[in-house]
């Protein structure tokens, strides 16, 4: 199966809030646009992120050190749209005690 490419669209919304929604795989070679993405916002004055993976189908150890790479630069993130796959990750690499994963409830009942 080809590796699908990373979009990421970026959404202002009210109060400072920023919204990264990704769609493709967050892998090593779309890592970087990830961290560039979030490298421009920096200087901005937005106040909360939010990054929206629920059209990533892969993330590997690149996309996992590039989300650490946004919070850093963000200060902290939310995360939303976390497969089920994606949070066993995050669960088993600790990064769950660094990155703040908000579910829907149906989500929480295919995790658990």
């Amino acid at each position: 199966m080809a590796p699908q490419l990373l979009t990421i669209e970026v959404s202002r919304l009210d109060g400072g809030h920023v919204r990264l929604r990704l769609a493709g795989d967050l892998d090593y070679d779309s890592a970087p646009d990830l961290v560039a993405v979030a490298a421009e916002l920096r200087g901005g004055d937005h106040q909360q992120l939010t990054v929206d993976l629920a059209g990533v189908g892969l993330c590997d150890s690149s996309g996992l050190s590039a989300l650490l790479m946004v919070r850093r630069a963000a200060g902290t993130i939310r995360l939303t749209g976390v497969s089920p796959q994606l949070q066993r990750l995050l669960d088993r690499t600790g990064l769950t005690e660094l990155l703040t994963v908000e579910h829907a409830e149906d989500d929480l009942r295919a995790i658990g």
